[in-house]
């Protein structure tokens, strides 16, 4: 039978075997479904780097999205509290403009945190990788 812990160091990895404290360690919680979809993850940083909002055609642009894309992820991201989205009458035409919300700001910055984590453990992971030896690589490859 197979266990479901995960390794904490070279000796338990070994023996396939992981303390009980570790049980979850790679589950990365914070990841925000919403946030983590890449378009989204586009347009929340789009709007994090200009509090004061920006223009629907602006944010299309910036983000390399058609029309009815970015309206159906802007409509995601409003129903989840994390954008505001309003109509400004400006040069006698209407004007879309898009903004993070408090709330947006909050959990995105929460997101981009989880984020690094999943960075650094695999960052180390990668330096590990790199430790073991050419031949040894090799007999650990799958055929």
């Amino acid at each position: 039978m197979t266990s479901s812990r995960r390794p904490t160091d070279a000796n338990e990895s070994s023996r396939g075997e992981t303390s009980r404290s570790e049980s979850g360690r790679y589950a990365y919680e914070g990841l925000d479904r919403v946030i983590h979809e890449k378009a989204r993850l586009g347009i929340m940083t789009s709007l994090l780097t200009r509090p004061e909002g920006l223009a629907f055609t602006d944010l299309k642009e910036l983000c390399s999205l058609t029309d009815g894309n970015l309206n159906r992820h802007l409509d995601v991201l409003n129903e989840a509290g994390l954008v505001e989205i309003r109509k400004d009458q400006g040069r006698g035409r209407p004007r879309t403009v898009c903004r993070i919300t408090a709330t947006g700001k909050r959990k995105f910055v929460a997101y981009l945190e989880e984020m690094e984590r999943v960075v650094a453990d695999a960052a180390r992971a990668a330096q590990g990788a790199k430790a073991v030896s050419p031949g040894a690589r090799q007999r650990l490859s799958p055929a």
